[in-house]
């Protein structure tokens, strides 16, 4: 669930003012009135006073109508969604949920087969956060609190697993809750005991078991990334009326290390890690985070024999974990992720987080949240290129091997992209490839050597030919992946693959400027993870295919060509030639801070935009509020250039199209005029949460979680039945899946993205989104790109790439999503690319996602807090068309109504949105236009205290009246 935003209360109650000065003037006026009135005489005083409280009984109607019809309409109709979920899809989400855990921990290390823990084993269980895990993520990401959780010490229970109370009631006896990490505010303390504070515990507790399992654990969220070095001004509070605000790293100031990130072992941790190595020869060390942390100390103490990697669970997940430490379940997950030994030297790591142009003041806007009031531009630079997780690393390997320069890959990758361990063995044998010259495909016949059931991934890599100085590629690319069904002892199973001869072309930014398929050797591979390979085959391409506008590729509507080399910047970017002989330099951290003439001759936010500047004179204004009498019922199955949209379209007041183009906030809008109803569309990633009515949906695990089981039937699964509960709640859209990639471990989101791999995303994305289509419920795939990183995402961030990054890595995921599945909708990012919002992006929203690759529905902004950017007329201009506003501000309004250029914007901006919702559950069965009941019920409830106030007014004349005829002096007849 969203937190409160203090800034979307205060705006809400500005939009109330002049309703609360009426009614404060009434009450003012009556009181004056009331008082004045002690001068009248009887019976004038008392009818005075009864008339003043009778108009001020009006005031308050009228103004009460006037908010509730006006500023609040939109909150009010949602507030009043309903649906209940049922029974028995509850229960099928939650055996869903633990089967996600089942298949998606990962088993990282198992020296001397300690895991499965024998039948009837006790254990010690260490580490605070064993006693308050990690399910999700906060923000939209949250869990709702309306269901139970299954803890971790609950899942050993549910398993057979006995664990040492003693420790348990002393951690819950320190501390009882962990520390907030909000969108407002962080607390990124870890909370653990110094040693001697155990006092003898660990001592006894060798007496209940010779096993420990140590348990650490990172949370993540909406609004902020993780530390990259564990020290820092403390801002924290939780004093304000919205909650917490600031930062702190940590509430334990022995564990403040500036030498460290939030990802390694804290120093408290780390103590306690040697004191339970230095009593327990077995232990096992279970990671709870969605972000990959650095684990190379796993490997230093031979005592830590095995190693799980858990990312959140979501409600029932931790029984999972439960059955795969009692061997009740075999470990069948692989890493979404690599996991490298040093996060220092990553690529990305110089260029992540915070930087702030210099020179950008007139850029400046008010913004309550940023430092001093007012919010300047910021900027990033993705100076690695193409070169993001595995594909820097088996690339460099490659080249190493090549003699052309020196990396030891064992010491900066602990576990490769793809890894995870079993307790059974298998054998993959690789079948002839065929290649009819659009399709390559071969069988994989996988082989249960061991002796436990269990289930394998076949994974399937490309290593394309690459020339010195030339289009850069990655000595490993993951084409295709499958899993297995559970396979017993001896038993097999063949998987079929198959995939694009086009899919292995390389974006070439510099020389065509499209996709490129050069010629030579391709090899294939079967691999057990990224970087070792179990059997290799060659497809050769004869001669070198150039997918331009004369040739595109069959994936595509129109050719991919170069469009985003306005986002390219001044920057050097990592290269693979002579064995990345420029990564110092590229990889560097920023030296200028200023932002360039030439760029700021591009930049534009509120301070400098004027929709009328791009009016087109030629443009011819479109009909409106014409009588054809068609209802957009009548529309669904229809093709989306079907010439009836334009009768319908037609009839369409400016009005109408206003309002359904600023009120998307958590909903569409009802247009009473062509018969379209309002739907409800919910968050988010894990759930499916309405914020205003508290209806929710179970949690889910992590995305990440659900990407580490490499099993697209259990994403399709996931997707179902998200659209079952959604479907029981009346909720037509689903505000998620969520497909950006991670850049960066500390990406504070990354718990709710899939990877580090846009193929893996994507295929896990696609069959989300596909498994909500069959209840009908659209998916607004987000966030629609490069919103990688959480630092500064609304602060006017400019992201600098280059075009083969942005088409390879950053829109890799949302291609095959799009291309794969049928979402109806995308969230598009705060973030700009380059100076351009992308919310207000044409070359993404238009010529990408509409033209490449075939969507039709509609683009919706993230959360419209305005931010000095978001302005619905350059929005619906430039492909965005709906915006995620509750209730109406100047930004959210489309303020040009009358050109032309505008309206032609504002028509299509409608007709991508109902053509989504008329093909959506919303219309799946006959609907009912016209008035939400709760304004029906205002209505009558207005009539009702008219009426009661007409009848007082009655009384209170007749009374009067009585009154002034009985004091009237009576005259003597003669």
């Amino acid at each position: 669930m969203l937190s409160i935003n203090i800034a979307d209360v205060i705006a809400v109650l500005k939009t109330m003012i002049p309703q609360l000065v009426a009614i404060g003037v009434g009450l003012v006026l009556a009181i004056i009135v009331t008082i004045g009135a002690m001068k009248a005489k009887k019976p004038l005083k008392g009818f005075i006073r009864k008339e003043a409280w009778i108009a001020f009984a009006l005031v308050v109607i009228i103004a009460a109508n006037a908010i509730l019809l006006g500023p609040v309409y939109s909150m009010v109709n949602m507030a009043m969604g309903g649906g209940t979920i049922s029974d028995e899809a509850i229960d099928e989400a939650k055996a869903l949920c633990t089967e996600i855990a089942e298949e998606g921990i990962v088993l990282l290390k198992n020296d001397d087969k300690e895991l499965p823990l024998a039948e009837g084993s006790k254990v010690n269980v260490f580490g605070w956060s064993s006693t308050n895990p990690i399910y999700g993520g906060t923000g939209s990401g949250a869990l709702s609190d309306a269901y139970p959780t299954v803890d971790f010490l609950t899942g050993l229970t549910d398993a057979g697993i006995e664990y040492n109370q003693d420790l348990v009631d002393f951690y819950k006896g320190w501390r009882d809750a962990r520390p907030t990490v909000g969108m407002m505010g962080q607390d990124w303390t870890i909370p653990e005991p110094k040693v001697s504070e155990y006092s003898d515990k660990i001592a006894a507790a060798k007496d209940y078991s010779d096993t420990a399992i140590f348990f650490i654990a990172r949370s993540g969220g909406e609004g902020a990334d993780l530390p990259m070095s564990y020290d820092g001004k403390d801002t924290f509070s939780t004093e304000g009326m919205f909650g917490a605000s600031g930062v702190r790293y940590s509430d334990q100031a022995d564990d403040l290390d500036a030498s460290k990130s939030y990802l390694e072992l804290s120093n408290r941790e780390q103590a306690l890690l040697d004191e339970v190595t230095a009593n327990f020869d077995k232990v096992i060390v279970v990671v709870n985070s969605a972000n990959a942390m650095e684990l190379g100390f796993v490997n230093e103490y031979p005592q830590i024999k095995s190693v799980l990697y858990c990312p959140g669970t979501g409600q029932t997940g931790f029984d999972g974990l439960g059955e795969i430490l009692a061997g009740k379940v075999n470990p069948s997950g692989k890493t979404a992720d690599t996991f490298v030994a040093d996060l220092t030297a990553t690529p990305t790591y110089n260029n992540f987080g915070d930087f702030d142009y210099t020179n950008v003041e007139k850029f400046g806007f008010d913004n309550m949240f940023a430092e001093g009031g007012k919010a300047y531009p910021t900027f990033v630079n993705y100076v690695e290129g193409i070169y993001v997780g595995y594909k820097y690393y088996e690339t460099a390997f490659a080249e190493a091997e090549a003699g052309n320069m020196e990396f030891d890959y064992d010491s900066q990758v602990l576990y490769p992209f793809g890894y995870g361990l079993s307790y059974t063995s298998f054998s993959q044998e690789m079948g002839t490839i065929t290649n009819d010259g659009k399709t390559v495909s071969f069988d994989v016949t996988v082989t249960n050597t061991g002796d436990v059931a269990g289930k394998d991934v076949v994974e399937v890599y490309y290593n394309p030919p690459y020339t010195n100085g030339g289009i850069e590629k990655s000595a490993a690319n993951l084409i295709q992946f499958a899993k297995t069904s559970m396979l017993e002892p001896g038993a097999s199973e063949t998987v079929s693959i198959s995939f694009a001869l086009e899919d292995m072309a390389s974006y070439d930014t510099y020389g065509e400027g499209c996709y490129v398929l050069e010629a030579g050797d391709y090899e294939i591979s079967i691999n057990s993870d990224s970087h070792n390979k179990i059997s290799t085959d060659t497809v050769n391409v004869a001669s070198t295919v150039v997918y331009d506008d004369s040739n595109k590729r069959d994936s595509d509507q129109v050719a991919a060509t170069n469009q985003f080399q306005f986002a390219e910047g001044d920057l050097t970017y990592l290269s693979r030639a002579d064995g990345f002989a420029n990564y110092a330099e590229a990889t560097a951290a920023p030296t200028s801070y200023e932002m360039s003439a030439e760029v700021e001759a591009t930049y534009f936010n509120e301070t400098n935009y004027d929709p009328t500047v791009y009016n087109n004179d030629a443009d011819e204004m479109p009909t409106t509020e014409a009588k054809n009498g068609i209802e957009l019922k009548e529309l669904r199955g229809l093709d989306y250039d079907d010439p009836k949209w334009d009768e319908l379209l037609d009839e369409m007041s400016v009005a109408d199209m206003n309002t359904l183009i600023e009120l998307g906030g958590y909903e569409t809008s009802a247009v009473e005029s062509i018969g379209k109803v309002m739907t409800y569309d919910c968050d988010g990633p894990a759930s499916i949460n309405n914020n205003f009515t508290g209806q929710g949906s179970i949690g889910f695990p992590a995305a990440v979680m659900i990407a580490c089981t490499w099993n697209k039937d259990i994403a399709l699964a996931f997707g179902q039945s998200i659209g079952r509960m959604a479907n029981d709640m009346d909720v037509s859209g689903w505000y998620a899946p969520a497909t950006n990639t991670h850049r960066s471990a500390f990406a504070g989101r990354n718990f709710e993205y899939y990877s580090e791999d846009g193929v893996l995303a994507g295929w896990m994305c696609a069959n989300a989104v596909n498994g909500a289509r069959e209840w009908g419920v659209y998916a607004y795939v987000k966030h629609f790109a490069t919103n990688d990183q959480e630092t500064n995402r609304t602060n006017f961030l400019c992201t600098w790439l280059n075009e083969q990054s942005m088409r390879e890595i950053y829109l890799k995921s949302f291609e095959i999503t799009f291309k794969n599945s049928n979402p109806g909708a995308t969230m598009v990012a705060f973030n700009n690319i380059g100076t351009i919002p992308a919310e207000a992006c044409p070359e993404l929203l238009n010529t990408v996602l509409r033209g490449e690759w075939g969507f039709r529905g509609f683009a919706e902004t993230d959360y419209f807090g305005g931010y000095g950017y978001q302005d619905s007329d350059r929005m619906i201009r430039n492909g965005c068309d709906l915006m995620l506003a509750t209730y109406s501000t100047p930004q959210s309004t489309v303020t040009d109504q009358t050109s032309a250029t505008s309206v032609i914007a504002m028509r299509q901006a409608s007709k991508n949105i109902l053509y989504t919702v008329v093909n959506s559950r919303a219309y799946d069965s006959d609907i009912s236009a016209g008035l939400p009941t709760w304004q029906k019920l205002l209505y009558a409830a207005d009539v009702l205290l008219v009426a009661l106030l007409a009848f007082l007014e009655y009384k209170a004349v007749k009374s009067y009246l009585k009154k002034r005829k009985e004091m009237e002096p009576t005259v003597e007849a003669e």
